[in-house]
C-alpha cells in the first residue's frame, strides 16, 4: 500500500499523465533522463503525460509502461496503475503492436510464398492431365499371328548346303625328326638304318684333345694374364695356367667347391697350402702345371690332387 503523501501526489492532477508529469518536474528530471531510467522510449513517456493513448502500444503495454514510470519517481506503480484502469475503464479491443511497427508482413515475402503456392498448383494439375491422358490413350496395335510367323520367316537366315569334307593339304608344317649322332634311325618303310661307328671310340664320349708338343711349353712360369687363387706373399708349391680357354673346380676334402671359374689362355691359379684340394678341368691337355715355377707338363688327368701334384 502507498503512504498517504504518495497517494495525494498522484491524485493532485487532473488525470493520471499529468500528475506524473508535475512529479517529474518536481524532481527536475527530464524525459531523455526518465526514458534511460525505465528503458521506455520517450516518445510513449510524452504520450503518458499527454494521455495521447492512441499513439500507444496496446492497453498492456501502456499499463506497464505507466508503472515504470511511477517506480523510477520513488512512487507506488499499483497506485498509479488503479487510476489509469479508473480513468481509463476496460474497452474490447484487440490487442495493437507498438506504434511504428508495420502491422503487414514483407511484401517480398507474400510475393515468395505465393510464387511457391503457384508452382505446386502447377505441378498436381500437370500430373492430374498426364493421368487422364494415359488413362484415355487407345491401346497399343497389336499384330496378327499371321503378320509375326511371316516375319519371322523372313528374318531366318537361309539354309547353305555343305559339301563333302575337303581331304587335307598336302604341305605339312611338322619339322623333320631329329637324329640323335650314334643312335638308329628308322627309315620311314619301317626298316632300321646303324650309323657307321668309330673304331675305338666310346658311345657318347667326347674326343681327345689332341696331345701337346712339351718343347712348346714354358720351362718356367711366367704370368701373362689373371692369377687366382692365393695372394703373392703366400707360398704356394703348385700353379695351373690355362693354355686355352677351359674351366677349373677346384673341391675341398668334404666335396664343397673351393673355387670355380671359366679361364682364357693365359689365366693362372695358385694353390693354396691346404690340404685335401682337387683341381677339376674340362680338358687336362688345356692347363700346364708349374712346381716351385718349373714346368712339369699339362695335367695327367681331368681329376687330379693338387698335393700329389706337389710331389
Amino acid at each position: 500500500m502507498a503512504s498517504d503523501s504518495d497517494f495525494l501526489n498522484l491524485q493532485s492532477a487532473a488525470d493520471i499523465g499529468s500528475a506524473l508529469k508535475a512529479l517529474r518536474e518536481q524532481k527536475k528530471l527530464s524525459l531523455e533522463q526518465l526514458a534511460d531510467m525505465t528503458r521506455v522510449r520517450r516518445a510513449y513517456l510524452a504520450d503518458i503525460e499527454a494521455m495521447r493513448l492512441d499513439r500507444l502500444p496496446s492497453r498492456p503495454f501502456t499499463i506497464g509502461y505507466i508503472r515504470a514510470y511511477a517506480e523510477a519517481l520513488g512512487l507506488d506503480g499499483d497506485a498509479a496503475v488503479e487510476r489509469f484502469k479508473a480513468e481509463e475503464p476496460v474497452l474490447d479491443e484487440p490487442l495493437r503492436a507498438p506504434v511504428g511497427v508495420p502491422q503487414s508482413g514483407d511484401p517480398r515475402v507474400v510475393a515468395m510464398v505465393a510464387g511457391v503456392i503457384i508452382i505446386l498448383v502447377a505441378i498436381i494439375l500437370w500430373n492430374i492431365a498426364q493421368r487422364a491422358m494415359l488413362a484415355n490413350a487407345p491401346p497399343p496395335p497389336t499384330a496378327s499371328a499371321l503378320a509375326t510367323a511371316k516375319a519371322l520367316a523372313v528374318a531366318s537366315p537361309p539354309v547353305v548346303p555343305l559339301g563333302a569334307p575337303l581331304p587335307a593339304p598336302v604341305e605339312s608344317t611338322t619339322p623333320p625328326p631329329y637324329e640323335t649322332p650314334g643312335m638308329p634311325i628308322i627309315n620311314p618303310d619301317g626298316t632300321v638304318t646303324t650309323p657307321k661307328s668309330v673304331p675305338g671310340a666310346k658311345p657318347g664320349a667326347a674326343p681327345d684333345a689332341p696331345p701337346v708338343d712339351p718343347a712348346s711349353l714354358s720351362p718356367v712360369f711366367v704370368a701373362t694374364g689373371q692369377v687366382y687363387g692365393a695372394p703373392k706373399d703366400q707360398p704356394s708349391a703348385v700353379t695351373l695356367q690355362a693354355l686355352k680357354p677351359a674351366s677349373l673346380i677346384v673341391r675341398g676334402q668334404d666335396g664343397q667347391i673351393y673355387f670355380a671359374r671359366q679361364f682364357a689362355a693365359g689365366d693362372a691359379f695358385r694353390a693354396p697350402q691346404v690340404a685335401g684340394l682337387t683341381a677339376e678341368v674340362s680338358q687336362p691337355a688345356s692347363f700346364q702345371v708349374f712346381v716351385g715355377g718349373q714346368s712339369k707338363g699339362v695335367l695327367p688327368a681331368a681329376q687330379v690332387s693338387l698335393n700329389k701334384l706337389a710331389q
